[in-house]
């Protein structure tokens, strides 16, 4: 069972070789304050730790009277514990924000992210903060590697959190701050978080006079920012500590070309129009509109009209026994759609059991659970060797796309030609439709059929997937879906019903027994793919343009200049089978993109789901 795999990884675990990122081993003084054995030091002062915060922190970045009259500021952080510092932070930003649509970014990194349990048990400490610290806990990062991004629009927050080793975290992260909280455990007990390497990422990562803070005045830590374009300060200290260090970064971030479309715009959005009204549209919709962007949403055929309109979805996290980019971003996703989702109409939580398929499979599997990315309480073993995902999501689409574009102005037909003028930004994700226009992503259109019962005995939720799929809610039933070449309009077909129903009968003959008899539904949709089966999400470029200046790419030579890009045009598409697992993690590196904001996912990943990337391999494959 998985208990005894999990003992068996647990050395690797330990030394921080999992994929599991480790949580800290904590002893508790008796005034309440945490310690990590580990690392053989505290996570706060233990005079006060918020004190402590205040003095060296916001005083020492001089917050809150850097960002008066500023729209937006962006505060990055080397260590997030117990979230105080970012609490902190926020009880300040609502007492002095600028304005009533100013917003606030912060960005931590954390490679020993604490249990929700521990956190909560160190916070209590300060009542003051208990309404804000609620909040966070109620939404306290999810235990897994990769770019956590949480947003409280009432206040104008986000958090992007990099849970990761900081020497691995940071080189991938892009960002730009203008105020730095340099927090982890003190140099001499934590070498590898103050190592020479991080502090010239810091400075690629600073505005222009950028200020940074920190409780450590260490001469490496002092040579460290002097040498990476930073004036170093000591100045009093807080509680028992001397000095703490106070620093601004005199330099200019190193210029370095945008080869694949990723920089974030520098104007405001203005307008914004979107084309497509299925899950990708309905989320950067959403996604924009919580900015307070003005949205317009165009489908001729209405919200939810095509491969996002079955009756029943399911998002589950497709789980790789390697740890890579595609691996990555594939839970980073998934986990984005799981808080994306939460509270909304159309959306349920459920168990999916996912037997093997073959021996192969089952090997796979067993490599997955000896090494796990995701905690217990996600997954766990099958006595046959399968995976049972814990807490993924059944989904209802028109009622999940309903709630999500309640907010947004939705027009039932095609933009204009002379009407998109009008519009500062446009966004298209109208799937599979999108092949004409990015010619050269190689999107091909895959016809989908389920079916489906309706009025059958109520009963809890439920799902079974391995290649197809089966699932429960209430009195429904759905299962599917077969993945064949499109030559046309979706139709429904009998040899598609047959090859589901066998599908069907291999997953579970309770299923088979379920709908014996039925008046059986079907409904078939266009899923666009891209050939590497990974989505494409961000700024669209010019084919042609691009072609010409990045000819050198044929013969193996990197041309050191910026994508060319169509003015303030984006996409989302290429979303397969995954489109409900996919859309709101897409939607939000565009938003992130079109708003000038950190990236709520790695370099790599943004990459990885750059349409630019098509291009590129292209070029280099002598195949353009």
């Amino acid at each position: 069972m998985f208990s005894d795999l999990w003992d068996s990884c647990k050395p690797r675990y330990l030394t921080g070789m999992s994929r599991l990122p480790p949580a800290p081993d904590l002893e508790w003084k008796p005034d309440g304050t945490p310690v990590a054995r580990g690392f053989g030091d505290v996570y706060f002062s233990t005079a006060d730790g918020l004190e402590e915060t205040r003095a060296v922190f916001l005083k020492g970045c001089g917050l809150p009277e850097r960002w008066a009259g500023r729209e937006t500021f962006l505060v990055a952080e080397t260590g997030f514990g117990t979230g105080l510092n970012f609490l902190a932070l926020w009880q300040l930003w609502r007492a002095h924000r600028p304005s009533p649509t100013a917003r606030l970014h912060f960005v931590s990194f954390e490679g020993f992210p604490l249990h929700r349990e521990d956190a909560a048990r160190a916070l209590s400490a300060w009542p003051e903060l208990a309404g804000l610290s609620t909040r966070l806990l109620a939404r306290w990062p999810h235990r897994a590697r990769g770019v956590r991004r949480l947003d409280w629009p009432e206040d104008g927050l986000t958090l992007t959190l990099h849970v990761d080793e900081i020497s691995r975290a940071l080189p991938a992260s892009r960002f730009t701050a203008d105020a730095w909280f340099l927090d982890g455990f003190s140099p001499s007990r934590n070498e590898a978080m103050w190592g020479d390497a991080l502090y010239p990422e810091i400075a690629a990562r600073s505005a222009s006079g950028a200020v940074a803070a920190s409780f450590t005045v260490a001469r490496a830590v002092r040579d460290g920012l002097s040498a990476a374009g930073f004036e170093v300060s000591k100045q009093p200290g807080f509680g028992r500590k001397r000095d703490r260090l106070e620093a601004v970064f005199r330099g200019q971030p190193e210029w370095r070309p945008d080869l694949y479309g990723l920089r974030c715009a520098r104007t405001p959005p203005g307008r914004i129009a979107i084309s497509g009204a299925g899950i990708a549209g309905a989320s950067i919709a959403h996604a924009l509109a919580r900015r307070g962007a003005d949205v317009t949403l165009f489908d001729p055929n209405g919200a939810a009209s095509g491969a996002s309109g079955n009756p029943l979805g399911l998002v589950m996290p497709r789980i790789d026994a390697g740890d890579t980019v595609t691996a990555r971003l594939l839970l980073d996703a998934y986990i984005a759609a799981r808080v994306a989702y939460q509270g909304f109409d159309g959306a349920e939580e459920t168990e999916v059991r996912q037997p093997p398929r073959d021996a192969a499979e089952r090997e796979r599997f067993a490599k997955i659970l000896a090494d796990p990315p995701l905690p217990l309480e996600d997954l766990e073993a099958l006595a046959d060797g399968g995976l049972l995902h814990k807490r993924a999501l059944i989904v209802r689409p028109p009622r999940l796309i309903a709630s999500l574009i309640r907010d947004v102005r939705l027009v039932e037909r095609d933009p204009e030609p002379d009407e998109l003028g009008t519009f500062d930004t446009q966004i298209i994700t109208t799937g599979a439709a999108m092949s004409g226009l990015l010619t050269w992503a190689g999107m091909v259109g895959k016809l989908g059929q389920v079916d489906y019962v309706k009025g059958l005995s109520d009963a809890p939720n439920s799902a079974i997937a391995s290649g197809h799929y089966a699932l429960c809610s209430g009195t429904d039933r759905l299962w599917g879906a077969t993945f064949e070449t499109s030559k046309g309009d979706p139709q429904t077909s009998p040899d598609a019903q047959a090859r589901n129903a066998e599908a069907l009968a291999s997953l579970s003959p309770w299923w088979r027994a379920q709908i014996r008899g039925q008046t059986i539904q079907s409904r078939a949709g266009i899923r666009a793919t891209t050939p590497d089966r990974l989505p494409l999400a961000g700024a669209v470029p010019d084919g042609v343009a691009f072609l010409d200046r990045f000819e050198s790419l044929r013969n193996g030579q990197e041309a050191r200049m910026d994508a060319p890009l169509f003015s303030s045009l984006y996409a989302i598409g290429g979303l397969g089978s995954r489109g409900f697992t996919f859309a709101p993690w897409l939607a939000d590196i565009v938003a992130a993109q079109i708003c000038g904001e950190p990236a709520p996912a790695t370099e790599p990943a943004l990459e990885a789901v750059s349409p630019v990337r098509f291009l590129r391999r292209a070029l280099k494959r002598g195949k353009a």
